[in-house]
């Protein structure tokens, strides 16, 4: 059974993966060349308000559909996994709102912050600390037994 779920770990890993690397194929994102060129003297892009924020929901949908599906088969654990993606639906109902401002301001709030923020937006980068977190509660859980 434990092979199983490090399976399931690694086919979440790899939906992850997959939806970086196919990034500008799958997602309606006109900010990747933007940023990709690192050069804030580029010129703004146009885009299309409706269709990039439909595609920046999309991604997250994704990204919180693999990152689920990590932690539940890594702690086994319902109620950890409910938690984790109440904690990435916050991140992203707070960052996303002040993304789009940054976009409507055409980063003039800062190159770099609306960079950092975006990463937030199209990355899972919450995972990185909730694996942790639940990691540390499991070690503090099992030391009060």
């Amino acid at each position: 059974m434990k092979i199983l779920n490090w399976f399931f770990v690694l086919v979440g890993i790899a939906g992850l993966i997959a939806v970086r690397a196919f990034e500008d194929r799958i997602f309606y994102d006109p900010f990747l060349e933007y940023f990709h060129e690192a050069n804030k003297n580029i010129a703004f892009p146009h885009f299309e308000w409706g269709k990039m924020i439909l595609s920046y929901i999309f991604r997250f949908g994704l990204n919180l559909f693999f990152s689920a599906m990590i932690i539940f088969f890594w702690f086994k654990n319902k109620v950890w996994t409910f938690q984790g993606i109440i904690l990435m639906c916050i991140v992203f109902v707070v960052v996303f709102p002040v993304y789009l401002y940054c976009i409507y301001a055409q980063f003039e709030i800062g190159y770099l912050f609306s960079f950092y923020l975006r990463r937030f937006v199209i990355q899972p980068l919450i995972l990185l600390l909730i694996i942790p977190m639940f990691y540390y509660r499991r070690y503090t859980s099992e030391k009060d037994i």
